[in-house]
């Protein structure tokens, strides 16, 4: 009998009557894993992104409390999977699998940074907390920024751009609406609270290219990129805004595929409930855009929450794939969670739904995945499959070894500050310049030489035209990988100040542009 883990074109999930499989051709319908806190949804996680990673699809999810990084190592034989292996058919073999580590603050991975103008002013105030008229403001910051040519890479530069905004407010409000220098001052604690955070970690430069997260080991497993997010999550709303902001850049930057064979990239979305926490109706109609359209560039999103209710009726009906763990009903609004999450299944005449969400145990859920053209199957009780890597918290030096044998070792770490809006104001000191005028009045705005500046450095660091396109060329070292991201950074800036001011607003082109 052929093992069931290998069944092409799909995933192993579970077992009820039968095996039940994830179709990977089906994987970028999205999905959503609920259930109580300790009811097995982290190892349910594992399993899929373990699925996914020995197809062939590169993985993203953020790793909460830490234990996730065990699947970088061998698993073990601990009883409960061997025994849980058998319950289920299947002879339990140990694995560990290709895994990049990234951490915004730079302590348990490489550092993952975006600039300023890449967040956008939508995201920023969100991450800000400003009020509407704070925001106001913010995207008038953010205009001037466009007009003007300034960069806004880091948090100084934008603190030094709202300084400049209070200054010479009296000449703006003529142009762009009132500006109260109060208002400036409010943004500007905001930034501080902000700072004290850790926030200031994240933005600048090297900016991540999100293409490292599309990467295949050298056996053609998906490498599982895993954000430490266990400090991450004292700042909650920094937390879900950074991921928010991957997935409108994913959307952004990709292609559009249409339905491929299997997923370019699975994303899961943990305390998935944090990003709709708050949200004002705007992201919120952002959000399902973002989710209802991104499948169609071959990427799949699986949120990871402990209540169906958690997530909006209009995301959580695009989500095809479901695992839904137990819930205790307790209080009524228990009561409301279990209903929701039995109205959303294809119901099994064999067992009634909403009483067998409250009678799982551990490790069992009840499962519905998509089929044929994209029905979802009728939803069967099962036991989950155990995973294969380690099931746990990895170790300091263990997390050391993976991170030193990384193929992106050397690209993010070291901190490149170029000249960006801070040090053209500074220098510019009490003088206006008109919107438009670019660095200095008389000269053409700021993007018009970049160029030249990304041409001379392309030469020097990565051959340039002389070197043919780099044959013969040795191996990078760590500084010259350093300065390739920069280039990469810097281009990729040129094209947004370029695009910006066209392309206005947030999360790709949903909204007519994003920044």
């Amino acid at each position: 009998m052929a093992d069931p883990r290998t069944e092409p074109g799909k995933i192993l999930v579970g077992k009820a009557d039968a095996y039940e499989y994830l179709t990977l051709a089906l994987g970028n319908r999205h999905g959503l894993v609920t259930g109580a806190t300790g009811t097995g949804k982290t190892v349910t996680l594992q399993t899929l992104a373990e699925g996914f990673s020995n197809a062939g699809v590169p993985v993203f999810a953020a790793d909460i409390k830490g234990d996730l990084s065990g699947v970088s190592m061998q698993g073990d034989s601990k009883p409960p999977f061997v025994k849980r292996a058998q319950e289920i058919g299947l002879e339990y073999y140990a694995d560990k699998f290709p895994v990049v580590f990234w951490d915004l603050f730079g302590e348990q991975g490489h550092p993952v940074r975006a600039t300023v103008s890449e967040m956008g002013p939508l995201l920023t105030a969100r991450l800000l907390e400003l009020n509407d008229v704070q925001e106001g403001v913010l995207n008038i910051v953010f205009r001037i920024a466009d007009e003007h040519g300034l960069l806004l890479l880091d948090l100084k530069d934008l603190r030094q751009l709202l300084s400049y905004v209070a200054e010479h407010a009296d000449k703006l409000t003529t142009v762009y609406g009132n500006i109260a220098p109060a208002t400036v001052g409010a943004i500007q604690r905001q930034l501080l609270v902000l700072e004290n955070q850790g926030a200031a970690n994240f933005f600048g430069e090297p900016a991540l290219d999100l293409t490292d997260f599309i990467r295949l080991d050298r056996d053609g497993r998906g490498v599982v990129n895993i954000l430490a997010a266990d400090r991450l999550m004292r700042s909650p709303k920094l937390y879900a805004t950074w991921l928010l902001w991957m997935l409108s850049e994913l959307f952004e930057t990709l292609p559009e595929v249409g339905d491929l064979e299997k997923p370019k990239l699975v994303f899961f979305f943990d305390e998935a409930h944090l990003l709709f926490d708050t949200a004002p109706k705007t992201l919120l109609d952002s959000i399902e855009q973002v989710v209802r359209l991104i499948r169609s560039k071959g990427v799949g999103v699986y949120f990871v929450t402990q209540n169906p209710l958690d997530v909006p009726e209009t995301v959580l009906g695009q989500l095809g794939n479901r695992v839904q763990h137990a819930l205790r009903a307790f209080t009524p609004r228990d009561q409301r969670a279990v209903r929701a999450a039995a109205e959303t299944f294809r119901q099994n005449p064999k067992f009634d739904t909403g009483t067998a969400i409250t009678q799982l145990a551990v490790g069992e859920a009840l499962i519905s995945m998509l089929e044929g053209k994209g029905t979802p199957r009728m939803v069967q009780r099962a036991l989950i499959a155990p995973p294969s890597g380690r099931v746990g918290v990895v170790t300091r030096e263990e997390r050391g070894a993976v991170i030193a044998a990384s193929p992106l070792k050397g690209k993010y770490d070291t901190t490149v500050d170029r000249e960006s809006a801070f040090e053209i104001l500074k220098a510019r000191a009490n003088s206006w310049v008109e919107p438009g005028a670019g660095g200095k009045p008389g000269e053409p705005p700021q993007e018009q030489g970049m160029f030249d500046k990304i041409k001379d450095v392309a030469a020097d660091y990565l051959g340039g035209s002389e070197g043919g396109k780099g044959k013969g060329r040795a191996r990078m070292s760590a500084t010259e990988i350093a300065m390739r991201s920069a280039v990469q950074s810097v281009a990729r800036t040129v094209g947004t100040q370029i695009a910006r001011a066209v392309l206005r607003g947030t999360l790709g082109s949903i909204l007519g542009g994003r920044r």
